[in-house]
């Protein structure tokens, strides 16, 4: 289920969502670092954009099958990017901080994720979870 599009981005820019992760959910435009693939990645678990998901998720790492299923119950409460490091041309990291509740109870998500650029796309590779 897909929620209505927010005004201001969950990914926790100053920008509205039309301005900022809408432009990459539509295909009108690429995420041009691993921390904008993320930030719009962890806006598509907030508005529950599964196939934006799948086509970021490197190939050779996306879960099968893949689903949101526990989205329903999932409310998304914000976006934290700790660190965005650039190893080469074709490699990155992004740390962060998503903060979400499950049935009333506050939780936090801390990972490393790992990015990689394939013919000028970035790509979720997989992440380490803290």
């Amino acid at each position: 289920m897909t929620a209505l599009a927010p005004a201001s981005c969950p990914c926790g820019s100053t920008l509205s969502y039309a301005q900022c992760c809408m432009q990459y959910h539509t295909g009108a435009a690429i995420p041009p670092s691993a921390e904008a693939l993320m930030r719009s990645r962890y806006t598509a678990y907030v508005l529950g954009h599964a196939d934006y998901l799948q086509a970021t998720w490197h190939p050779n790492n996306l879960p099968q099958p893949f689903a949101l299923d526990d989205q329903e119950r999932m409310q998304w409460l914000g976006l934290q990017v700790k660190r965005h490091e650039i190893q080469d041309d074709k490699h990155a990291t992004v740390e962060f901080v998503a903060r979400y509740k499950i049935n009333g109870r506050a939780h936090r998500l801390h990972e490393v994720s790992r990015f990689v650029r394939e013919a000028g796309r970035w790509y979720y590779l997989d992440g380490a979870i803290d």
